[in-house]
């Protein structure tokens, strides 16, 4: 600054005013200050600033599991949110693994990051009162006085569900993520809520796969030599539903004339499996633009909204499921 100072024939508390927005500036010196900074290739320090200002310009979203499409989704809404506002925005990678989380908080705050978008299902309410900026979940709900973004996970499940019985499913079976994932819980109670008074339904119709495709696919190849009645599968996520596919074209058992599959997202990939898959959408990109947009409020204002928006979802019908022909007498 002192360089360009020099060069610009003004103070350097000018150059600070010409840099930050701040002050009156003649205009003519304003432009000599621009044309010494351009001459002089002149990048303000952003590590001396964030340590004066205690701020770093930076947003961090924290994933479970970069491998699964949805979370790429889901960043790049929040990627487009941060650029817009001149915001750096830093992924990370938690792969569900507490000590890894706790790691990157306490490394981000030292860098005084300016707040967090947390996609978690282990993150505890101790860790969450360790942070000191502003917080919002995403696609998660951990408590009323922090505001999250999510879907109505109880109700797609529920009609996920009755949708698989509605095209004459009679024995459904159910894949879970993680039982930590407030999500997962929901979704298990939409399906259970339409099974539990079935005279059918076995609690071996039910496997924790922890939103896994590899997972997915052995257990459901497993559940399926045990349980060849089953000719419904309700995925809570589209990667475990790709694996229970996977699973039953091993076996040789046909999708969907033999056995109906539903996912729960709406990622991309799915218009790429063959069969296509049916799924419950989620709107991806509005869910992170919306925790995007409330965290940069929350920075801005310095008011914590104590906000849980749900935003709905709808059935999009494709190939792995189909409705099965009634025989009339």
């Amino acid at each position: 600054m002192r360089d360009v100072a020099k060069f610009a024939d003004v103070s350097v508390a000018t150059v600070s005013r010409v840099i930050n927005g701040k002050g009156d500036v003649n205009p003519e010196t304003r432009k000599r200050v621009e044309q010494a900074i351009e001459y002089l290739h002149y990048k303000p320090n952003d590590v001396a600033r964030t340590l004066f200002r205690g701020k770093s310009k930076m947003i961090a979203l924290f994933v479970p599991d970069i491998m699964n499409p949805f979370f790429p989704e889901l960043a790049r809404a929040v990627e487009d949110v941060t650029n817009k506002y001149n915001y750096t925005f830093i992924l990370c990678n938690t792969d569900g693994d507490l000590e890894k989380e706790l790691t990157y908080i306490d490394t981000l705050q030292q860098k005084a990051v300016d707040g967090f978008i947390i996609v978690s299902s282990t993150i505890t309410d101790e860790m969450l009162k360790k942070i000191s900026v502003p917080i919002i979940a995403l696609d998660r709900f951990f408590h009323s006085e922090l505001a999250s973004i999510t879907v109505d996970n109880y109700q797609g499940g529920r009609e996920a569900t009755e949708y698989l019985q509605s095209i004459g499913c009679q024995r459904i079976a159910h894949l879970c993520g993680p039982e930590s994932a407030s999500n997962t819980m929901e979704r298990l109670r939409g399906y259970m809520d339409v099974v539990r008074d079935t005279d059918w339904f076995l609690s071996s119709y039910l496997l924790s796969c922890n939103y896994n495709m590899e997972q997915a696919k052995v257990m459901t190849m497993e559940m399926l030599r045990n349980h060849p009645e089953i000719d419904g599968i309700f995925a809570a996520n589209d990667v475990m539903a790709i694996g229970a596919m996977k699973a039953a074209e091993q076996l040789g058992i046909r999708i969907p004339e033999d056995l109906a599959v539903i996912g729960f997202d709406g990622i991309s990939v799915g218009e790429a499996t063959s069969p296509t898959l049916t799924t419950m959408a989620q709107p991806i990109y509005d869910m992170g633009t919306r925790a995007a947009e409330m965290l940069m409020e929350q920075i801005q204002t310095q008011v914590a909204p104590k906000t849980i928006e749900t935003f709905p979802v709808h059935l999009l019908e494709r190939e792995s499921t189909k409705r099965k022909k009634v025989a009339h007498g």
